[in-house]
């Protein structure tokens, strides 16, 4: 767990992400106490803002991708996010909002293709075949030394956040946050012998599709973003975090 807040949130004005009854709930109660500022991500991470509340998993990357500043409480985001459940939000809003919180920081993605920058991932980068049965060869580098290069559907790269999702479906390992690493691993591989791996995201790493079979598609976090074209170096690295409210009713890391 991180250090203390040292703001008061107190009656500032809070955004909050998200579309749903639970949301809605939380809204209103956050208006007995402060400004609740709804709406789209855009406008609930808007300068004057203290903290955000995002209420599920798609909120929570919404808010990322906007490249919120201010500390983020997760509401029902599922596991690997260390948010609160659905039937705790209403205690941790209170502590959200008498300042009875710490925060803990989560890195964040930076992915360029060709080199131009396509945009943020929180949890994972995902290079996948689009056609079904179309299986791809893949090549993955670290440091600019060539990793390995395998045929299979697609290609996971998992910060540890995200390491909960389709890295651990794919056979990935559950990376502990703050190591500075990213999980690599192939998607339902040809060969039954692959490995997957744990690199330094540190420096950027690097993919390629070496032979396609079909349309490859890049997906960041919960979004398609464009196709890959062959021999086009995908490069993901770590660059900035975001900083996470922990509050006593916070799921554990580790927890599924």
């Amino acid at each position: 767990m991180g250090s203390p807040n040292d703001e008061a949130v107190g009656t500032a004005t809070l955004g909050i992400v998200g579309d749903g009854a639970l949301a809605d709930e939380i809204r209103d109660s956050v208006e007995a106490d402060a400004n609740a500022v709804g709406g789209p991500a855009s406008e609930a991470v808007a300068a004057d803002r203290e903290a955000v509340i995002a209420v599920g998993e798609t909120a929570l990357l919404e808010t990322v991708r906007e490249g919120v500043e201010v500390p983020v409480l997760p509401v029902d985001a599922g596991p690997g996010y260390g948010g609160v459940d659905a039937d705790a939000a209403a205690t941790a809003v209170e502590s959200l909002l008498a300042d009875e919180f710490e925060t803990v920081t989560r890195s964040v993605l930076s992915v360029a293709v060709g080199g131009e920058r396509v945009g943020p991932a929180m949890a994972d980068v995902m290079l996948v075949t689009a056609e079904p049965a179309r299986i791809s060869e893949y090549a993955v580098r670290s440091r600019g030394e060539l990793v390995s290069r395998f045929r299979a559907d697609g290609v996971v790269v998992s910060t540890p956040t995200g390491s909960h999702g389709y890295g651990r479906s794919a056979g990935g390992p559950i990376l502990e946050p703050g190591t500075g690493v990213v999980g690599v691993v192939p998607v339902a591989p040809f060969a039954v012998d692959v490995d997957n791996w744990v690199v330094s995201a540190e420096r950027p790493v690097e993919l390629t599709v070496e032979r396609d079979e079909g349309e490859v598609s890049l997906s960041l976090d919960d979004r398609q973003v464009r196709a890959v074209p062959p021999h086009t170096t995908v490069e993901v690295a770590e660059d900035g975090a975001v900083e996470l409210v922990r509050v006593a009713e916070s799921r554990p890391f580790f927890e599924r």
